[in-house]
């Protein structure tokens, strides 16, 4: 049993571009990314943050290498991500889960 959503050799050839867009542009921000409050304490919450952010996103690379979105990465990086008080990186990272799906109708 793998851990996330199957990705078919046409749809990964189709989005890797995107996928990999998302990824580095996370962990871009990520890497820049400052604590919010001033302290030793925040400075040591946000280097693990950091770190589990980059974690996610390296098992979300590995997985989409294997054909599928990690769910498990998905979820570590978004949490990280909230913990950076990062929203809209979080959903850019679980929107991941939706790449092979047609956008809906408006």
């Amino acid at each position: 049993m793998t851990n996330g959503k199957q990705i078919s050799p046409e749809d990964r050839q189709k989005y890797d571009q995107i996928f990999m867009q998302v990824v580095m542009g996370v962990q871009q921000e990520v890497q820049q990314s400052q604590p919010v409050r001033p302290g030793n304490l925040a400075a040591m919450f946000h280097k693990e943050q950091v770190s589990e952010a980059l974690q996610g996103c390296a098992m979300l690379i590995a997985g989409w290498n294997e054909g599928r979105i990690d769910e498990a990465g998905v979820t570590r990086a978004a949490r990280a991500l909230r913990g950076l008080d990062q929203p809209d990186l979080a959903g850019r990272v679980e929107g991941l889960t939706r790449i092979d799906e047609p956008e809906p109708q408006r």
